[in-house]
């Protein structure tokens, strides 16, 4: 089941792999996300369904879910590798996008050309150039140094812009970017803000009242990261206040969960302030990239048990499954909780039945671990039931 408008390019992948999938656009609330994890063995959401601990309950065939986007805040990480359930996302698919729109936003705010458009558009020819300035020579302060931001450094620099850059791990700069101290001497020393961070407890309000005294007097706050990350009413407050002479907001803390819903911001109607609709990756090219890749992603776990790319599970890459003189070996996916013994026991029941194992391999995160076995052709059934039987099993697949 592909849920909110997933771009058609994993509905074409998935079906030549052997998927009957089925697609609804739009947000599910938790009664309808109850409803379409019911029998499902896959399912895919973008940004806005949530699945979290009162609908998984009801993931009674569930195997995996992909998000099709970046984060993954939507989703009960810890309750699906719970139950054994690979989540998946596309991290660096939509990198390019994100990074052309805060370009196009810093020299639309410089030039206030959402300005001069809406006094365009309502019969007013208002020709000056008070408060329209070159982006060359600026000052563009990254915060969060990543695959979007670094790519963000990049462009700016080839602009004339100087660029600085704060992030809590050390980062290799390209370019001439330079790091900043800490978060504060970042916000006093540019003359616009860019934020590129994940949305963690770490991160909420990453950018409020104080944060924003910091910032220069004129100066501009981009947001194309996560709404939690800044508080928007000191935001409007400083916007209005004249202390900043701009902003761009495409993420918000609420936001509608569809098309035409209404749109509620302290942010609406003021002056040199850029709002869209949380379309920073929204190009055709990133939608279509992420769709292949995370789909991809699924397929690889459903049909090899491959794990690469989960981001709450081990992560396993593993090759099809090899013939040999006997046949295509069987393999056994097991997830299980990561406490000593475990292994050993495995070991025991496939011994018992006889059963030769061609290869194995463990990982662990934290409480999970997931081990693969291929075992010689033969009858597996009553070695997965074995296996079901022990008591820190998870789940049991077992790929013929």
């Amino acid at each position: 089941m592909l849920l909110e408008g997933v771009h058609p390019a994993a509905r074409e992948q998935l079906e030549r792999a052997g998927f009957s999938v089925e697609e609804s656009g739009g947000a599910r609330t938790d009664e309808d996300m109850a409803r379409v994890l019911r029998g499902a063995h896959v399912v895919g959401i973008r940004s806005k369904s949530q699945i979290d601990a009162s609908v998984l309950r009801h993931a009674d065939k569930l195997l995996a879910i992909g998000c099709f986007c970046i984060g993954t805040n939507q989703v009960d990480l810890s309750g699906a590798a719970s139950m054994g359930v690979p989540v998946f996302n596309s991290p660096f698919s939509n990198t390019r996008s994100v990074a052309e729109l805060v370009i196009a936003e810093v020299i639309a705010l410089h030039r206030r050309l959402f300005e001069r458009s809406a006094d365009m558009h309502a019969g007013r020819w208002v020709k000056s150039s008070a408060g329209s300035h070159e982006v060359r020579g600026r000052t563009l302060g990254i915060v969060g140094y990543g695959r979007i931001g670094s790519q963000v450094s990049v462009l700016a620099e080839a602009m004339g812009m100087r660029v600085i850059y704060y992030d809590v791990r050390p980062t290799l700069a390209l370019g001439n970017a330079r790091p900043a101290a800490s978060l504060e001497a970042l916000l006093e020393a540019s003359d616009v803000v860019t934020l590129h961070v994940p949305a963690t407890e770490r991160t909420r309000a990453l950018i409020g009242t104080a944060e924003l005294a910091h910032m220069r007097s004129g100066g501009m706050l981009l947001n194309n990261a996560r709404g939690s990350v800044v508080d928007v009413d000191a935001l409007a407050d400083a916007l209005r206040r004249g202390h900043l002479a701009g902003a761009a907001v495409d993420v918000f803390p609420h936001e509608p969960s569809k098309n035409d819903d209404a749109f509620e911001s302290a942010l609406r109607g003021l002056g040199n302030v850029i709002l869209t609709p949380h379309v920073g990756g929204s190009t055709t090219e990133a939608q279509a990239a992420i769709a292949t890749d995370v789909a991809g992603k699924l397929i690889r776990f459903i049909d090899i048990g491959t794990t690469t790319g989960a981001v709450n599970v081990p992560e396993v890459d593993l090759p099809e499954q090899p013939p040999t003189d006997k046949g295509r070996p069987h393999r056994i996916l097991h997830f299980h909780r990561n406490v000593p013994g475990v292994l050993n026991t495995l070991h025991q029941v496939l011994a018992s039945h006889g059963a030769n194992v061609s290869g194995e391999v463990l990982r662990t995160r934290d409480e999970l671990g997931y081990v693969v076995l291929d075992v010689d052709p033969g009858d597996s059934r009553p070695v997965a039931e074995e296996l079901e039987a022990i008591d820190e099993t998870i789940r049991v697949r077992v790929l013929w």
